[in-house]
Formats: C-alpha cells, sequence, structure tokens
C-alpha cells in the first residue's frame, strides 16, 4: 500500500461508524434462538428508527402478509430471528450508505440500491441452490461494497491514474490496487473487523470480487460474489466500474449454477430490489 496513502485510509476506518449500541445488543441476542420476544421487544423500544423499520418491512409487498401489523412482538413472530437479524444490519448500514460516493461515478441512493438488490440475488441464488444460512448471506451482500465509503475519496484524488490503469483486461479494483496498493473489498473486509462481525462476512467481503484467490473456499463468498456480478450485469450499481464483469467459471462450477438459475433469479431481483430499497430507504 502506498505509504502516502496508508495512515491516511487507516485514519478513516479507525473513525468510520460503529454498530450502534442497541443494534449490537439485539445481534447478540437474536444469536439465541430461544430469547423471549419481550427481551427483543425491549431493545427495540430504545430505538424508534430501527422499531419504525420493523413494522415497515413486516408489512412490505415482500413479506405479502394478508393483514398489517402493528406491533413488535407480533412482527418478532412473524418474521422470525433471521429476518430481523437482516433488519438489523440493514438499519445500521442503510444511513451511511444512501448519499453519493465520489470517485465511483455512484449517485446518491445507488450504493445502496445496488447492495439491496445483491442481498436479494443472493437470497434468490441461495434458494435456488437450497443453501442454508441464508441470512448470513444476505447480510453479508448487503455490506459487500462498504468499503467504498472510504476508499471513494482516495480513488477522487487519483482518479486519472486509475482510469489510465484501467482497460478492457483490467478490471477497476485491480486498477484500485496498483495505484493505491489496496482496494474497496480490503478496506471494507477491515471495516468488518472492526466492527467485530464473524469472520465468514469479513471473507466474503474480502474476495467478493475475486474467490479464486482467496486461500479458502466459502459457499458465502462465492454466493455473494456471483450475486454482486449478476446485479452489475443488469447495470444496478454500475458506476465508473463498467459492466466487464462475469462470474468466476470455478465459482459457478463449484457452486453447480446454471443459467436458468441466473435467469430465475435476475427476473426476480429487480422487483423485490425496489420494494426493499423502499422499505430500507432513509429519509
Amino acid at each position: 500500500m502506498k505509504s502516502e496513502y496508508l495512515d491516511k485510509i487507516m485514519a478513516k476506518i479507525d473513525a468510520f461508524p460503529s454498530i450502534p449500541g442497541s443494534a449490537v445488543k439485539l445481534l447478540e441476542l437474536l444469536e439465541n434462538d430461544d430469547v423471549p420476544v419481550k427481551e427483543i421487544e425491549d431493545v427495540l423500544r430504545l430505538d424508534p428508527g430501527m422499531t419504525a423499520n420493523v413494522l415497515k418491512l413486516t408489512n412490505s409487498a415482500y413479506f405479502g402478509l394478508p393483514t398489517k401489523v402493528g406491533s413488535v412482538k407480533r412482527a418478532v413472530m412473524l418474521l422470525g430471528m433471521n429476518k430481523i437479524k437482516q433488519l438489523v444490519m440493514a438499519s445500521c448500514v442503510g444511513a451511511v450508505m444512501d448519499g453519493p460516493i465520489p470517485g465511483y461515478d455512484l449517485p446518491a441512493g445507488e450504493l445502496w440500491r445496488h447492495s439491496i438488490a445483491v442481498s436479494v440475488a443472493a437470497e434468490g441464488l441461495s434458494r435456488e441452490l437450497k443453501q442454508e444460512g441464508a441470512e448470513d448471506i444476505f447480510t453479508a451482500a448487503l455490506v459487500h461494497d462498504v468499503g467504498k465509503l472510504i476508499l471513494g475519496q482516495f480513488i477522487q484524488e487519483d482518479l486519472a491514474a486509475i482510469d489510465a490503469a484501467a482497460g478492457s483486461d483490467v478490471s477497476f479494483e485491480v486498477a484500485e490496487q496498483q495505484v493505491l496498493g489496496t482496494d474497496h473489498a480490503e478496506i471494507g473486509a477491515r471495516i468488518l473487523s472492526h466492527w467485530s462481525l464473524p469472520d465468514d462476512l469479513v471473507h466474503a467481503v474480502r474476495w467478493h470480487h475475486d474467490p479464486d484467490a482467496a486461500e479458502e473456499q466459502k459457499r458465502t463468498t462465492d454466493i455473494v460474489h456471483v450475486a454482486n456480478v449478476l446485479c452489475l450485469m443488469m447495470g444496478i450499481g454500475v458506476g465508473r466500474e463498467g459492466l466487464q464483469y462475469e462470474p468466476s467459471p470455478t465459482v459457478t462450477r463449484r457452486l453447480g449454477l446454471k443459467p436458468f438459475h441466473l435467469e430465475h433469479v435476475a427476473s426476480q431481483t429487480l422487483q423485490w430490489a425496489e420494494e426493499l430499497s423502499d422499505v430500507f430507504s432513509v429519509d
């Protein structure tokens, strides 16, 4: 990593907003499937914004419930612990991912829209592949590009050099690495480590662009990689990175993915991503 950038980037990571205390407590509680609903209610009451999002999500078309839900208790009972975990993470990161991202040519809201779309696509791929633990995959996909929030300003400062390095045979993140000595995937992994999130999530964020380079192959990482590429190919959150992405052939073989899997997931992603982007929007 270039010495002139190292100290500045690390300082930005150290100063990056932490997960709110109420969210940390909720995530700890939700690790236990037998936690009493009242304990979840008690924590949610301390965070009106998160409570409002729980009810918005529960009543969204994404879940298609036949009646409106007006209480946290009923929302928790209907959604289940795993969906609440997803919502907690979405509430935490949504507030910082909704603005424009300098350097990546992403207007306000586009990184958030892309993150939601990748989460929906990753869940869809998990269902197609009958993969267990889809809630962790949703969360990993949701935060896969969080490193752009820090690296964006450094990209902006050295944009000419990065654009010169990027070309038809050099992806944008490789150009990041060549010019800055790091990329948004590595910075994102450092942020998640700073947040003390599980190793599988850190791994998925670190290697979501290049899973073949990882020493250890993880299914969550593979699915987030494919979901991210699929959304970029659909034009969601492309920005300056362009459309030159294809999923790793090694990963698609390892997952057993066929073209019809991707087509089915792609057809669902646009609809549900728009719905969830509205639900999770930050006013």
